[in-house]
């Protein structure tokens, strides 16, 4: 009875191929690139007004939401009145980006006005109101 391996015996190599490894990975990095939007929405439904001079909205842009039921939002999370200077001033640290409100038709304008201010105090460049094209 023989237990030991010779120490001459050749052993096989394993080679692992990592191209179709890669291969997956670059595909799937493309395909979650290209269906992925960076637009940020505030999460909120507002039913906004109309406006004839409406414009596109900046890509690097704050955007709140104000509800006809007196809340404030920021990226679908409720902020409220007092969060919304420490967001802009968080966002605002490298440079300062605008901020735009958009607010229910049937919001408070006084609230509109302090969110208004609460940004501007924050160091936002501008302050705009969002609108519908009609």
């Amino acid at each position: 009875m023989r237990f030991r391996r010779a120490l001459t015996e050749a052993e096989e190599s394993i080679e692992l191929n990592l191209i179709p490894l890669i291969d997956v990975i670059m595909f799937l990095l493309i395909f979650f690139i290209s269906t992925t939007t960076f637009i940020e929405e505030p999460g909120v439904d507002v039913d906004k007004p109309r406006a004839a001079s409406a414009a596109q909205v900046e890509k690097n842009s704050i955007i709140f939401a104000v509800t006809s039921d007196g809340r404030v939002a920021y990226g679908g999370k409720e902020i409220g009145l007092g969060g919304v200077r420490p967001t802009v001033k968080r966002l605002c640290a490298r440079e300062p980006l605008p901020v735009v409100i958009e607010a229910d038709q049937k919001s408070s304008s006084g609230l509109m006005i302090r969110v208004i201010d609460e940004a501007k105090l924050g160091g936002a460049r501008d302050v705009s109101l969002a609108s519908d094209k009609g």
